[in-house]
């Protein structure tokens, strides 16, 4: 392997570690963050490229931030640096939930993290809206494609599915486009809303020893390679799979599962890590854990080296300009909704959280601060607020 080769891995086997560490508030937070880094400061992708990323991966099953992940690697630095981004991605996430799936097992409950969350959560938001800002100048280049992303808002505010909006944003689109001119680009994300409560209460942890690792990877490995959609989505198919149908956990213990996988930093799916280890200990969270991932890999490996072609062929261009536009609706409709969760406190404002959010936005937008300093930033707000001054 040449130096150049190692440098490249060596590269990006530390920028997305770091990001597996501080990566709060799931999918969107994670590609606004991977767009500042590799698109604003490293300059290994421009904003086109990145946002073709992101319109084709939403297209495709899997965690949408881990493949992007795995999508930049593969750039970067071939196959091998696909498997290093992926990994180094993936691994600060899996670790973190692992120790808190043993301490659920030895003790039957976690410790208190609210008030970090309390600040990280509104600091994330402003993070997300400026790659949101930044991917959505470069998206709304058109009339056309502006009013297909307003038609594609309100489409998902009136309860349309986000996979289906998307295809049919894509698919009209297309067709506009090509009967009147061509469009720009944009960007995508699917999200998984954190939970409003992070204390767990204690539940019936004991390993199933029954249930052999094989049977959990092949379990994860099916839900890996299928599951499109929010974390609600999520939640639906393990409950109907693994409460209702097999056994292997109980309702509350899969509710403890998603909660964990919501709080912790990298990618929301390590979840599969948490009831890998409930059900089978460390065999079972190893077995979990490649299932749910591997198939990201394999998706991504197929679908990199077919994206230039899609951008270049002139109908599936428009199809993709089209899917970006449609995704910078649906990114725009997650801020809003998660902005109500952060901000609104059943009927009154949660005015300090406006002002952590705003001061972000100040830090992210103007002076474009590094996310890990927005994110640590607002953790000690957090914690100084609830913790020492009682607010």
């Amino acid at each position: 392997m040449s130096e150049s080769s190692t440098s490249r891995l060596r590269e990006l086997a530390t920028l997305f570690f770091k990001l597996g560490l501080i990566g709060f508030g799931g999918p969107a937070a994670h590609i606004a963050m991977m767009e500042d880094e590799v698109v604003n400061r490293k300059k290994w992708l421009t904003r086109e490229n990145y946002l073709d990323l992101i319109g084709a991966t939403n297209l495709i099953p899997g965690p949408n931030s881990t493949e992007i992940a795995i999508h930049i690697g593969y750039i970067h630095a071939g196959l091998l640096g696909l498997v290093v981004a992926g990994v180094c991605f993936i691994f600060p996430a899996v670790l973190v939930t692992a120790g808190f799936a043993w301490m659920y097992v030895q003790f039957g409950q976690l410790p208190e993290v609210s008030p970090f969350l309390y600040g990280i959560k509104p600091a994330i938001l402003a993070i997300i809206f400026g790659a949101m800002w930044r991917l959505g100048k470069r998206a709304a280049k058109s009339h056309q494609l502006i009013v297909i992303g307003l038609i594609v808002l309100l489409g998902l505010f009136l309860g349309l599915n986000e996979l289906l909006s998307l295809l049919l944003g894509g698919i009209v689109g297309m067709l506009w486009l090509r009967f009147r001119s061509t469009g720009s680009l944009g960007a995508t994300i699917l999200f998984f809303p954190p939970t409003s409560s992070v204390a767990l209460k204690t539940a019936d942890v004991t390993a199933n020893s029954n249930i052999s690792p094989w049977q959990i990877a092949l379990f994860f490995l099916k839900v890996g390679s299928v599951l499109y959609g929010s974390g609600y989505v999520l939640v639906a198919f393990l409950k109907g799979e693994l409460v209702d149908s097999l056994g292997w956990l109980t309702q509350q213990q899969l509710l403890d599962a998603i909660a964990i996988g919501q709080f912790t930093p990298g990618p929301v799916l390590s979840t599969a890590t948490f009831i890998g280890y409930v059900i089978a200990g460390i065999p079972g969270a190893l077995a979990a854990t490649l299932g749910m991932f591997l198939p990201s890999f394999v998706f991504v490996a197929i679908l990199n080296p077919i994206i230039p072609r899609l951008r270049a062929s002139r109908w599936l261009g428009a199809f993709l300009d089209a899917v970006n536009i449609s995704s910078v609706a649906l990114m725009l409709f997650v801020t809003i909704k998660l902005a109500g969760g952060i901000f609104i406190d059943e009927v009154s404002i949660d005015w300090f959280a406006a002002l952590i959010s705003l001061i972000a936005g100040v830090l992210v937008i103007r002076i474009r601060l590094n996310a890990v300093w927005i994110v640590l930033g607002g953790a000690t707000a957090g914690f100084v607020l609830k913790n020492i001054l009682n607010f």
